[in-house]
C-alpha cells in the first residue's frame, strides 16, 4: 500500500489514528455548538467559560493519570476506554438540555481526547516499521487537523437549524463506536506484549505486522532493549540514569515552545485580525475559519509524506524559521493598523456576549454566521495548535477566559479604511504562519516524543509532556487577553517570534535526528552519557555505526 510497510501495518496504523479525527472535531466544535447552546440556556459569561475549560480539565486529568493506564494494561486497550468514553460523554448531553450535565459529558470528552492522543502516538509508534514510523505517527496529526477542519463545516451545516449543537455533538457517536469495535480486533503492540513477557504472541504479531515468516531477529532486538528498560521507575525520569532526565527535559522544552509560539492565541484572533486589516464580516470571517483551516490541511500532508525521507529536525528547523520570518512581518503589519480589542461581557445576555457591537444592532443571520465563524476560527486554530488536546483547549480559554470572569469573546476594530497591500500581507503572513506551524511544531514535537523514550515508561512519559502542555496552554490562555491589551498585538507577535528563534536553536542544538533509526537504536544512543555534551548533528552517523554492533554484542550475551 506504501512501499516498505505493509498493508495490514497502515492499516492498523489508521484505524489508531480516527483518535485524531474524533479529537480535531471536539476541539473545533464547541465554538459553533456554544453560540446555540449559550442562547438556549441563557448562560453567563462565566458559565460559558467553564463549559469550554470543562474539557480541559478532563483533559489535564487525564494526561496526569492516563500513562499509567498505557503501561500498564496496553496502548489498544486504552485507545478502545477513550473511544467508548468518548461515545458515553457525547451521549450524555444529547439528551438533556442542562448546563450541569453538559459540564459532565465536556469533562468525558476531555479524558477520552486526551487519553486517546497518548496511545494513539505510541501504539503507532510501536507497530511502525522504523522507517516508515515518521509517516504512521504524523497520520494522527494529520487526523486532528482534518477532523478541525470537518468540525468547521458542521458548525457552518447546523448553525441556523434548531438544535443543530445536538447533531454536531452527535456526528461523532458511530465513529467513535466503530473505532473502539476495530481496535479490538487490531493486535496489541508486539512491544507491550514482550514487557507484559508474552513473547511468543509478540512474534506472532510481528509477523503479520511485517508480512514475513519469521519476526525473531526484530523481536531479539526489542527484547534486549526493554531487558534494560523494564524496570524504570515514573521518578527515573528525572534522575540521570541513562540520560533520562537530559531526555526528559528536551520532551517538556519541546512542549513548552509548542505552546509559546502563539499558534493557539494567534489562530483565535485570525478574523479579528482580518477584519481590522478590511476584510469585512462574512467574507473574514469564512476566510478566517475555512481558510485556516484549509491551510492546515495541505501543509500538514507533505510533512506527514516525507518527514521519513527528510527528517523530524529538518521540519521542524524550517517550520521554526518561517514561523519567526511570518511573525515578524504581522507584527510590523499590525503596527500601522490600530487594533482595538473591547471587552464584551459587560452584561449578562448571551446577545450580548456574541453580538456587541457599536451602536444599535439587529440581528440578522449574515451577523450571526459572521460571529460564529470568528468563533470557529478561534477553536479551530487553536487546536491546531497542538495536536495534542491542550491545544484545542487553548482556543476555547482564549476566547471565553479573563481574570476577574470579564470574557473577551468578540472584539470590534476602529479602523479607517486599510491600504490593499496591508490587508493582503496580513493574510498572507498568517496563512503562511499556521502552515509553517503544522509541517514543523504542530507534528513533529509528537514524533520525537513518541520515539526519545525507552519503552518500558513511554507511556508515562509521554503522558507528562503532555499534562505540561495542557498547564501552559491554560496558563497563557488565561492571561493572553490581558497581555494583548496591555502592549498591544504586534509586540505579542514580536515576543512569539523570539520564541520561534529560541525553539530554531533548541531544535539545532538538542533534538537528535531519528529517521531510519529502530525505536531501540534511537534508545541506546540517548542512553549514552556522551549524548548530552556531543553535537547531535553527528550522532545518526555515529549511529549507524555503532548500533548494529552493540546490539549484536547484546544478542550474543542473551543466547549464552
Amino acid at each position: 500500500l506504501i512501499s516498505g510497510c505493509g498493508t495490514f501495518t497502515f492499516l492498523s496504523s489508521a484505524i489508531a489514528a480516527i483518535s485524531g479525527l474524533l479529537m480535531g472535531y471536539e476541539l473545533g466544535l464547541i465554538s459553533g455548538a456554544l453560540l446555540q447552546i449559550s442562547s438556549i440556556l441563557a448562560l453567563s459569561c462565566k458559565e460559558q467559560e467553564i463549559i469550554v475549560s470543562s474539557l480541559l480539565f478532563g483533559a489535564l486529568f487525564a494526561s496526569l493519570t492516563g500513562g499509567f493506564l498505557i503501561d500498564r494494561f496496553g496502548r489498544r486497550l486504552a485507545i478502545i476506554i477513550a473511544s467508548s468514553l468518548l461515545v458515553l460523554g457525547s451521549l450524555i448531553l444529547l439528551p438533556y438540555e442542562s448546563y450541569e450535565i453538559l459540564i459532565v459529558g465536556r469533562i468525558a470528552i476531555g479524558i477520552s481526547i486526551s487519553l486517546s492522543s497518548i496511545a494513539t502516538c505510541v501504539y503507532i509508534a510501536e507497530i511502525a516499521p522504523q522507517h516508515r514510523r515518521g509517516l504512521l505517527v504524523s497520520l494522527n496529526e494529520l487526523m486532528i487537523v482534518i477532523g478541525i477542519l470537518f468540525a468547521y463545516i458542521s458548525n457552518y451545516a447546523f448553525a441556523s437549524i434548531s438544535h443543530g449543537w445536538k447533531y454536531m455533538f452527535g456526528l461523532v457517536i458511530p465513529l467513535g463506536a466503530l473505532q473502539a469495535i476495530a481496535m479490538y480486533f487490531l493486535p496489541p503492540s508486539p512491544r507491550f506484549l514482550v514487557m507484559k513477557n508474552n513473547d511468543e504472541a509478540a512474534r506472532k504479531v510481528l509477523e503479520r505486522l511485517r508480512e514475513t515468516s519469521d519476526a525473531t531477529k526484530e523481536l531479539t532486538v526489542i527484547k534486549s532493549s526493554l531487558k534494560d528498560e523494564h524496570q524504570y521507575s515514573l521518578l527515573d525520569l528525572f534522575r540521570s540514569k541513562n540520560n533520562m532526565r537530559a531526555r526528559m527535559l528536551v520532551g517538556l522544552t519541546l512542549v513548552f515552545f509548542v505552546q509559546t509560539t502563539g499558534q493557539p492565541n494567534i489562530l483565535f484572533y485570525a478574523s479579528t485580525v482580518l477584519k481590522s486589516v478590511g476584510f469585512q464580516s462574512n467574507e473574514a470571517a469564512s476566510l478566517a475559519s475555512t481558510g485556516v483551516g484549509v491551510v492546515k490541511v495541505i501543509s500538514t500532508v507533505p510533512a506527514t509524506v516525507f518527514v521519513d525521507q527528510i527528517g523530524s529536525k529538518t521540519f521542524l528547523c524550517i517550520g521554526s524559521s518561517v514561523m519567526a520570518v511570518s511573525l515578524v512581518t504581522m507584527g510590523l503589519v499590525n503596527r500601522n493598523i490600530h487594533v482595538n480589542f473591547t471587552s464584551v461581557c459587560r452584561r449578562q445576555s448571551p446577545e450580548d456576549f456574541f453580538l456587541q457591537r457599536p451602536g444599535n444592532f439587529t440581528i440578522t443571520n449574515g451577523s450571526l454566521k459572521d460571529l460564529f465563524a470568528s468563533l470557529t476560527s478561534t477553536e479551530r486554530s487553536s487546536f491546531d495548535a497542538q495536536k495534542s488536546p491542550d491545544v484545542a483547549r487553548t482556543g476555547e480559554l482564549n476566547r471565553t477566559a479573563l481574570p476577574g470572569g470579564k470574557s473577551t469573546a468578540g472584539s470590534h476594530m476602529e479602523s479607517g479604511e486599510v491600504s490593499v497591500v496591508l490587508k493582503w500581507l496580513s493574510l498572507a503572513s498568517l496563512l503562511v504562519y499556521v502552515a509553517a506551524f503544522s509541517i514543523g511544531l504542530g507534528p513533529m514535537s509528537w514524533l520525537v516524543l513518541s520515539e526519545i523514550f525507552p519503552g518500558g515508561i513511554r507511556g508515562r512519559a509521554m503522558a507528562l509532556t503532555s499534562s505540561m502542555n495542557w498547564g501552559i496552554n491554560l496558563l497563557i490562555s488565561l492571561t493572553f487577553l490581558t497581555v494583548t491589551e496591555l502592549i498591544g498585538l504586534s509586540w505579542v507577535c514580536f515576543i512569539y517570534t523570539i520564541m520561534s528563534l529560541a525553539s530554531l536553536a533548541f531544535v539545532t542544538v538538542f533534538i537528535p535526528e531519528t529517521k531510519g533509526c529502530s525505536l531501540e537504536q534511537i534508545s541506546t544512543e540517548l542512553a549514552k552519557q556522551k549524548y548530552v555534551r556531543t553535537p547531535l548533528c553527528g550522532v545518526s552517523h555515529r549511529r549507524e555505526k555503532l548500533v548494529p554492533e552493540e546490539l549484536a554484542e547484546r544478542e550474543k550475551e542473551q543466547l549464552y
